[in-house]
C-alpha cells in the first residue's frame, strides 16, 4: 500500500490517501517518486509519501496508476519539514512541495548521473524543455479537479508513517545504485538502503515542533558552541578569527555539532568567504550544507568562494535564471547526495543534501527571500525550521540584523558572533550626517539642500586621490514625482488621476497609471503650467553630477542594467538600493541621498529597512584609515543615523524590537491577514474557531476592491491560529464557497 500526497488545491483534501501499488510497480514505488493516481474520476498527480503494510480505511482503493519515474525526488527531511511549513503558514502540503521540488526533465532524469558544472563554469547552460518533459496534459483526464468531484472520491484517511521493510530498502538501493555511474553505485546503494530502513518520512504536525525562537536547543550551550579562539582553525589569516567566537564557530561546525549564530559582518567584509569557510567545516565533519542569498550577483560570489574553498565538484548553484534543464539537473545532483554543498537564491531553501549539517541565510533582510507563492513562506523561517527538524547548526549573517535575527538572541535560541569594537574601528569607514551642528554651522543650507556641501567636497576629495564614488538614490527614474512650481500641488494626470512623472529632461509629463501623456498640462489649483521636481530619481542625480564633475565619468546601476564591480579609478557611480557594485579596493566616499523617502514610508519596517540599504551600501567603502568615507543626508539625531555612525547594528535591532514588542507588532508578535471581497472575508472569520487571545484589527481597504483583517496573537499562540485558519479553509471549499480569501501568516507588509 501506498500513501500519496495528492496536487488537489483544497484545503479539506489537504491529507495523504491510501493506494494499492501494483506487482509490476512495487519496486519502481519507493517514498519520494512522483505517481500518477486517479482521484475524483481524473488522472492527476502526486508524491509517494511512505509505503505500509495496511491501510486504516475500511473500504475499497484504488491501484496507483503508474510510477511517473523511480527517481527518488522528494527527500524524507524536506517531506517532513514541507508538513511543518505547510502546518505553520496554514498552508496545504502539495503547494509546499511545488515549491521544492522543480517540475520533471525527462531527457536529463534520463541521463546518466554526473555533478554538473557551477555556473561559473564553461558549458553552456541548456534552457530548453526537452521532449517528455512531465507537464501538465491537455487530455481531459487532466482537467482541474472540481469540488464536487473531489468530494465524492475522498475516501482516504490520513494515518501515521509506516516503514519501508528491509526488502524495500534493498530494492530501492539496487534501484538507485543502476542509476549511479559504477564508481558511485556503493555509495548510492549503501545511502539509499539506510534511508528506506531507518529513515521513512513522518509527518510533523506544528503543534509538535517548536519555533526556532522559542525551542531549547539541544546540548551545551544555547547555540551549540563555546566563546574562545582555536589556533587550529583560520590561522595564517584573519577571516573568522576577526571576530568574537568565529573561530569557535568553525571547530564546532567541524565537531558537527548544532552551533547557531547570528553574524554581524563588519564594513568591507569578504562575506562570501566566510560562507565558504563554515562550509568547508561542516563538509569536513561529514555534514552537508545549504546556503541561500537573495540575488543572482550574491549566489554569484558564493559561487566562486565556494570553488576556491571545496574544490570542483562539490557543489552547486541553484538559479532561477538557469533553464529547466540545468536547474533540473543540478536539483537532482542534490537529490541524489552527490554533492555536499548546495547554494542558491530563495527555492534552493528547499534543497536536499545529505546529512544536513548547516544553513545558512544572508541578509535575511531582503524582501526577495519572501515567497510569493501560497503559502508565502519566508526563506528565513524555513531553514530555521528544517535546522531544527535536523537538529542542525544554523547561521543567518549581514551587514544589518532584523528584530527576527535579534529574537533569536534575545530568546537564546542563537548566539552573537561579531567583532569587538577596535577591530570594527580598524575596518569601518568614517561616517558623517549633513545635519548636525557642526556641519548646520557651516552650512545653513545642509538641513534642507539635497546635495549639501558635505556631499560635494567628500565627492571631490575622493576623486582626486583616484577612488570611485558611490552614490546610493532610493528612486530610479528621471523625475518619478512632479510637482505645480507656484503652488506646490502633486502633479496627476487629467485622465485617471495618477501621479505624473518625467522620463528625461526633453520628455512630456507622463502618467504612471494609465501611460498617457499630459503635454498641456496645467495646475487645477492656481492654473501654472510650469512644473518642479518633487522626488528626483537616479537619472537626475546622474545627470547633475555629471555636469559637478564634468572630468569623471558618471555610470549609473540599476534596474536597466546592474552593474557587478567598477574598477578602482576615479568616477561617480549612481545606483539604487541592492543594484549597487562592488569596487576594486573600496570606494573613496559613499554618499546617501534622500534619506526622508526611505524613513518616511508607511511601512513597519522602514526605519529597519533604511538601515539594512545604508549599511549594505557603506560596506563598500573603504576603512577610514584608508580614506573611506560616508556621508549621508540625514539629520544626525535619528536613532538609523545614530546606529550609521557607529556602525551599531546590534543597538539599532535590539531598539526596534523593543519598541514593538511595547506595540505587540512582530516578531513580538504574531499576526496573519485574510484578504478578500468584504462579504467572503466576514464568512471566513464567523467559521474560524480562533484562539481567545485573538485581536481582530481592521477591516483596511486592499486592491481590486477588496479588504484585509489583521489578526495578531501572542507569539505562543502561532500554532493553534494557523489551524484555525486552515480548518475554516478547510470547511469553505468543503461547501464550494464561491469568493475565496487569500490567508497569509506573518505577512511582509501590514499596511
Amino acid at each position: 500500500m501506498a500513501r500519496v500526497c495528492v496536487d488537489v488545491p483544497l484545503a479539506h483534501l489537504d491529507r495523504p490517501f491510501d493506494y494499492l501499488v501494483p506487482a509490476a510497480d512495487d519496486e519502481a514505488a519507493q517514498p519520494g517518486v512522483r505517481v500518477r493516481v486517479r482521484f475524483a474520476g481524473q488522472l492527476i498527480s502526486g508524491f509517494l509519501l511512505e509505503r505500509a503494510e495496511s491501510s486504516p480505511h475500511g473500504g475499497k482503493l484504488a491501484y496507483l496508476d503508474r510510477v511517473v519515474s523511480p527517481e527518488r525526488v522528494l527527500d524524507p527531511e524536506i517531506a517532513r519539514a514541507a508538513r511543518a511549513v505547510a502546518d505553520r503558514y496554514a498552508g496545504n502540503l502539495y503547494d509546499v512541495l511545488r515549491l521544492a521540488v522543480p517540475p520533471r526533465h525527462a531527457r536529463v532524469e534520463g541521463q546518466a548521473s554526473k555533478t554538473p558544472e557551477s555556473p561559473s563554469g564553461d558549458e553552456p547552460v541548456e534552457d530548453t524543455t526537452a521532449e517528455g518533459e512531465d507537464v501538465a496534459p491537455a487530455s481531459a483526464d487532466a482537467a482541474p479537479l472540481s469540488a464536487d468531484g473531489a468530494t465524492a472520491q475522498a475516501n482516504g484517511k490520513h494515518t501515521g508513517a509506516g516503514q519501508a521493510t528491509d526488502a524495500e530498502a534493498e530494492r530501492a538501493a539496487q534501484t538507485r545504485a543502476e542509476q549511479a555511474t559504477d564508481a558511485e553505485a556503493e555509495r548510492a546503494a549503501q545511502t539509499r538502503a539506510e534511508q528506506a530502513t531507518h529513515a521513512a518520512p513522518q509527518h510533523v504536525a506544528h503543534a509538535g515542533v517548536k519555533s526556532a525562537a522559542h525551542a531549547a536547543p539541544a546540548g551545551g550551550t544555547p547555540a551549540g558552541f563555546e566563546g574562545g579562539a582555536d589556533p587550529a582553525v583560520g590561522e595564517g589569516s584573519d577571516g573568522w578569527g576577526n571576530y568574537v567566537a568565529g573561530r569557535a564557530f568553525l571547530r564546532a561546525l567541524a565537531e558537527g555539532r548544532n552551533a547557531r549564530a547570528v553574524w554581524a559582518a563588519l564594513p568591507g567584509e569578504e562575506w562570501a568567504s566566510r560562507i565558504a569557510e563554515a562550509a568547508e567545516a561542516t563538509v569536513r565533519g561529514g555534514r552537508g550544507v545549504v546556503i541561500v542569498v537573495a540575488d543572482a550577483r550574491d549566489l554569484d560570489r558564493v559561487d566562486r568562494a565556494l570553488g576556491r574553498a571545496l574544490g570542483p565538484g562539490r557543489h552547486v548553484a541553484l538559479n532561477a535564471a538557469l533553464g529547466p534543464a540545468e536547474r533540473y539537473r543540478r536539483f537532482l545532483a542534490a537529490s541524489r547526495h552527490q554533492v555536499p554543498v548546495v547554494a542558491g537564491t530563495r527555492a534552493a531553501m528547499w534543497a536536499p543534501v545529505a546529512k544536513l549539517g548547516l544553513v545558512v541565510i544572508w541578509d535575511d533582510g531582503d524582501d526577495l527571500h519572501a515567497e510569493p507563492r501560497s503559502p508565502y513562506p519566508h526563506a528565513r523561517e524555513v531553514l530555521l525550521t528544517r535546522a531544527q527538524l535536523a537538529d542542525c547548526a544554523a547561521l543567518v549573517g549581514g551587514f544589518a540584523r532584523t528584530g527576527e535575527g535579534q529574537l533569536l538572541l534575545e530568546t537564546g535560541w542563537a548566539r552573537e558572533i561579531s567583532a569587538a569594537r577596535d577591530v570594527l574601528r580598524r575596518h569601518a569607514p568614517a561616517i558623517a550626517p549633513t545635519g548636525d551642528d557642526p556641519q548646520m554651522a557651516r552650512d545653513p543650507a545642509a538641513a534642507t539642500a539635497r546635495l549639501p556641501s558635505l556631499v560635494w567636497e567628500t565627492a571631490r576629495q575622493a576623486l582626486k586621490t583616484g577612488a570611485p564614488v558611490l552614490v546610493q538614490v532610493p528612486r530610479r527614474g528621471y523625475l518619478p514625482s512632479i510637482a505645480c512650481n507656484d503652488c506646490r500641488t502633486p502633479a496627476r494626470c487629467p485622465q485617471c488621476s495618477g501621479p505624473l512623472g518625467l522620463h528625461g529632461a526633453r520628455e512630456v509629463p507622463t502618467c504612471h497609471w494609465c501611460g498617457r501623456a499630459a503635454a498641456a498640462y496645467a495646475c487645477p489649483a492656481c492654473g501654472g503650467r510650469r512644473l518642479r521636481a518633487s522626488i528626483t530619481g537616479a537619472k537626475r542625480t546622474a545627470e547633475e553630477l555629471g555636469r559637478a564633475f564634468p572630468g569623471s565619468p558618471v555610470r549609473t546601476s540599476g534596474r536597466d542594467e546592474i552593474l557587478d564591480t567598477v574598477p578602482a579609478e576615479p568616477a561617480v557611480v549612481v545606483a539604487t538600493p541592492g543594484a549597487e557594485p562592488a569596487a576594486d579596493g573600496g570606494y573613496g566616499a559613499v554618499l546617501l541621498l534622500d534619506a526622508w523617502a526611505l524613513l518616511t514610508r508607511s511601512d513597519l519596517r522602514a526605519a529597519e529597512e533604511t538601515m539594512r540599504r545604508w549599511l549594505n551600501a557603506a560596506a563598500l567603502a573603504r576603512p577610514a584609515a584608508a580614506g573611506g568615507r560616508v556621508v549621508v543626508v540625514a539629520d544626525g539625531s535619528l536613532a538609523p543615523v545614530q546606529a550609521l555612525i557607529r556602525w551599531d547594528p546590534a543597538w539599532f535591532a535590539a531598539r526596534e524590537l523593543t519598541e514593538r514588542r511595547e506595540l505587540s507588532f512582530p516578531p513580538a508578535s504574531r499576526m496573519a491577514s485574510v484578504t478578500g471581497k468584504a462579504e467572503a472575508v466576514a464568512d471566513f472569520l464567523d467559521i474560524a474557531k480562533l484562539p481567545p487571545d485573538t485581536e481582530l484589527l481592521g477591516p483596511v481597504p486592499a486592491a481590486e476592491e477588496q479588504e484585509r483583517m489583521l489578526l495578531r496573537v501572542p507569539r505562543s499562540q502561532l500554532a493553534p491560529l494557523a489551524r484555525a485558519l486552515h480548518e475554516a479553509a478547510a470547511v469553505r471549499s468543503a461547501k464550494k464557497a464561491p469568493l475565496t480569501v487569500r490567508i497569509e501568516i506573518d505577512p511582509s507588509a501590514l499596511f
